[in-house]
């Protein structure tokens, strides 16, 4: 990213909004503002296996490993607004198992960049499974969006929930229902 480029654009736009980006408070605005936008957007600057860098490691088990409440932060790209939230990702390993913190990273990999919640959501689920060629990965998340909060319909309790299931957790309802149960959601 362009760090000059982008305050210049950001001065521009305080400008066309009727902004002074002259005056004390906005002085450093399009500074901040290209920061802010370097590391929400880092995803698109980042590399996975860096990420991940070599926490895959061997297991015999194949035990269902959940991480639940994982917080998200990404931009909606439709209108750049902040969607946030919690997401809640299983797997059921065949021989690998990953590091812990790496599922956060995995999802922030992807949250770190404009998004739509339902292409996240399903991103998460098809890296893991892809890094950890897992019997079946599941990813739950759920959201509040700030483009339905702020502007628009202006609905602020809405909660925005995506899945994204792969292998044994499409396949199996009992190992779905049992990923559902234990991140604390039921299917009715």
């Amino acid at each position: 990213m362009n760090h000059e480029k982008v305050e210049k654009l950001v001065r521009e736009l305080l400008i066309e909004i009727g902004e002074d980006p002259d005056r004390e408070g906005l002085l450093k605005t399009p500074y901040r503002v290209a920061n802010a936008l370097a590391f929400l957007t880092k995803g698109y600057r980042e590399n996975i296996d860096t990420i991940i860098n070599n926490a895959v490691f061997e297991s015999s088990s194949n035990n269902m490993i959940i991480i639940r409440d994982i917080e998200i932060y990404s931009l909606c790209e439709h209108h750049m607004l902040p969607f946030f939230g919690r997401v809640h990702i299983g797997y059921i390993a065949k021989d690998k198992v990953l590091g812990v913190s790496k599922l956060a990273r995995i999802a922030d990999f992807y949250a770190r960049r404009l998004q739509i919640q339902e292409r996240l959501t399903a991103q998460i689920a098809n890296e893991i499974m892809k890094i950890t060629k897992a019997e079946g990965v599941g990813v739950v998340m759920e959201c509040k969006h700030l483009c339905m909060m702020m502007r628009g319909v202006e609905k602020q309790n809405s909660i925005m929930t995506t899945s994204s299931v792969l292998g044994s957790f499409h396949d199996s309802i009992a190992t779905r229902e049992e990923f559902l149960r234990l991140i604390g959601k039921s299917i009715s």
